[in-house]
């Protein structure tokens, strides 16, 4: 039986001094019900919460964990840094060993910068973007998320959007009204943007594995397109890669995909779980960054020497047991299947997964076609089945995010025979409780 008197507590002091009770709105629960449990520590693919609970974790800081919490080489790079100081506010060897690390695995990184979140690495990638082509609009699509920043805070509709609306109170109309949005795998819509907005736009930001609105995969063909019809407009390509960089492998989307973005941005993973990112690609296009260039961005801590060191220990670890790839694809996969042989529609892109519940998922034989290839899509999915699934699994010691428009990520801690654990649970709510 799972206890949470602390974690209620907790959750009622923080929400007299934090909106929602929470410093980031999806932890509070609002689209399961119920309240979150607040963690005291993690250790491999465990989280201990305030009240003794263990879960077996599936959500893995929504994606850093590729390696499992608290990797001992990964703390101890982290405790050295410490131990020589938290910020220096002037540049670092450690920050210039991490770039080389970066363009190694990714070599279309040909320069780069390093920021402090995902939100702040499209940010200024899209800021580069206007200001090498000299153009103020930007192509994104329906349900890929890149971030808070004003502009890109859009809200998502069917088919095309000619004009945008802020999908959030406070953005101003005129932020939004140079952000076109686009419906993911749907060429025309794209082609049509192109051609109502000629010579305007200065990039197309994607997500090359669509991962907010569940796991969407990109069709065949599609990322090809987009690569195609920037060059022939003079635009660039944007691959928003702070889920899938060196999640999807360590040359990420690119080697994924054998599509080549003129600018790519990166979080999560390359940070080792500390707050940092990077944003970067063609030397011609960063350039224009100060102080070479007029395009200006700064960060009091940008490149912070604990973040940094942290991120090179991961990525050295990644480097050198390549096959750790291998396995959590192959554990990924035996998750994808014992959800598709209860009725579910799975999309996985290596251990980036997302089981959805669409509509008559009850009824649903393995094999059948029920699709996820846009936003529109997923929002069909019967949320109400995912609240229950999720508390079922939540009650069983099993942690999986607390969205149906969430991905489930796996690690290298996840044992084999936690996987089959966690398939043992699935099938249970499958068979009684759905």
């Amino acid at each position: 039986m799972v206890k949470n008197t602390q974690s209620e507590r907790y959750f009622d002091r923080a929400k007299e001094l934090i909106p929602g009770g929470v410093n980031s709105p999806v932890r509070a629960f609002g689209a399961v019900g119920g309240h979150p449990f607040f963690v005291e520590r993690a250790q491999g693919p465990w989280l201990y919460d305030v009240d003794g609970n263990q879960y077996l974790d599936y959500v893995c800081s929504w994606g850093p964990g590729i390696l499992g919490h608290a990797p001992q080489r990964v703390l101890d790079a982290v405790q050295r840094a410490c131990g020589k100081g938290l910020t220096f506010g002037a540049p670092t060897p450690g920050e210039v060993e991490l770039a080389e690390l970066i363009q190694t695995c990714v070599p279309d990184m040909e320069m780069m910068r390093l920021v402090s979140s995902g939100t702040e690495a499209v940010m200024s990638a899209v800021r580069v973007a206007r200001g090498y082509t000299g153009r103020d609009k930007i192509i994104k699509f329906a349900g890929n998320y890149h971030g808070h920043s004003d502009g890109l805070l859009v809200k998502a509709g069917s088919g095309l959007m000619t004009q945008s609306v802020p999908d959030s109170a406070g953005v101003p109309s005129g932020y939004v009204a140079s952000t076109l949005t686009a419906t993911y795998n749907d060429k025309e819509s794209v082609q049509r943007l192109m051609e109502e907005n000629k010579g305007q736009v200065a990039a197309i930001v994607v997500e090359p594995v669509a991962a907010n609105m569940g796991v969407v995969l990109p069709q065949t063909g599609f990322l090809e397109f987009l690569r195609r019809i920037t060059q022939e407009n003079g635009s660039l390509l944007i691959f928003d890669e702070v889920i899938t960089g060196f999640r999807l492998g360590l040359g990420g989307a690119t080697q994924y995909t054998g599509v080549h973005a003129d600018l790519h941005t990166f979080g999560k993973i390359v940070g080792g779980g500390m707050p940092l990112a990077a944003y970067g690609g063609r030397k011609e296009i960063m350039s224009c960054i100060a102080p070479l260039g007029a395009v200006y961005q700064a960060g009091t801590l940008s490149g912070n020497p604990a973040a940094v060191a942290a991120g090179i220990e991961t990525l050295k670890i990644l480097i050198e047991d390549p096959d750790i790839y291998e396995r959590i694809d192959r554990r990924a996969d035996r998750l994808a299947k014992a959800f598709c042989a209860k009725g579910l529609t799975v999309n996985r892109a290596g251990s980036l997964l997302c089981a959805f519940f669409m509509p008559g998922w009850e009824k649903r034989e393995e094999g059948q076609e029920n699709m996820v290839e846009n936003y529109e899509d997923a929002c069909c999915c019967d949320k109400e089945a995912y609240a229950r699934y999720f508390h079922y699994m939540l009650a069983n010691g099993i942690y999986v995010a607390p969205s149906q428009f969430e991905a489930m990520f796996l690690s290298d801690a996840h044992s084999d025979d936690l996987i089959e654990k966690t398939c043992s649970v699935i099938a249970g709510f499958m068979n009684g409780q759905g």
